[in-house]
């Protein structure tokens, strides 16, 4: 069954529960970085590569591709790989040739040159604010398409529109929990 986006007379339960979660999810990941400045927001406080403002913009860049794929399907969420490149050798480091889906994914977790964290919560409202209007568009959430083919994606699994939503709300809230040890480590404040 494939999504469309017709509009439920009017919202359910479980979508308006789901949506206040997800809601709630991306409240507590921005709520991490009030009153960072851009520099702050690219730091790297801990052993991980993670910064706060790399979070935001990692988080929005998830969510975006899932709905993406909620309204086309698994070729929004390819990974192709360049010829003569397997997956064994990007996993260890020797492909000749890293997909550009692979750079990026790194890149999504960390701030780039111009980049500035206002900027990244502008793009993450309008991320959340697309992803809503999707949600509360598709007629059911049982609506299913096949994952792409990938090594961490069972051979054959589907998702439904439900599932890709939980993952989100699982996606954010994870890294939500990251972002307040990343500030913890950066100035000492708690964001709850």
């Amino acid at each position: 069954m494939t999504a469309t986006t017709t509009p439920p007379t009017t919202l359910d339960g479980e979508r308006a529960d789901l949506l206040a979660e997800l809601a709630a999810a991306r409240s507590a990941l921005t709520a991490t970085v009030r009153g960072l400045g851009d520099e702050q927001a690219g730091e790297r406080p801990t052993a991980s590569a993670l910064c706060p403002g790399g979070l935001i913009k990692h988080v929005a860049a998830i969510e975006e591709g899932w709905l993406r794929f909620v309204l086309e399907g698994p070729s929004a969420l390819r990974y192709d790989l360049p010829d003569g490149v397997t997956w064994a050798d990007l996993a260890a480091g020797t492909a000749r040739e890293i997909p550009q889906w692979a750079i990026d994914n790194q890149n999504n977790f960390r701030m780039l040159p111009g980049e500035t964290l206002a900027g990244l919560l502008q793009r993450y409202e309008q991320v959340a604010a697309r992803s809503e209007e999707i949600i509360t568009a598709v007629p059911d959430l049982s609506a299913t398409h096949p994952l792409p083919e990938a090594p961490w994606n069972e051979p054959g699994a589907a998702h439904s529109v439900r599932r890709v939503l939980m993952h989100v709300i699982a996606e954010t809230a994870q890294h939500a929990g990251h972002a307040d040890i990343i500030r913890e480590s950066l100035d000492g404040q708690k964001s709850s």
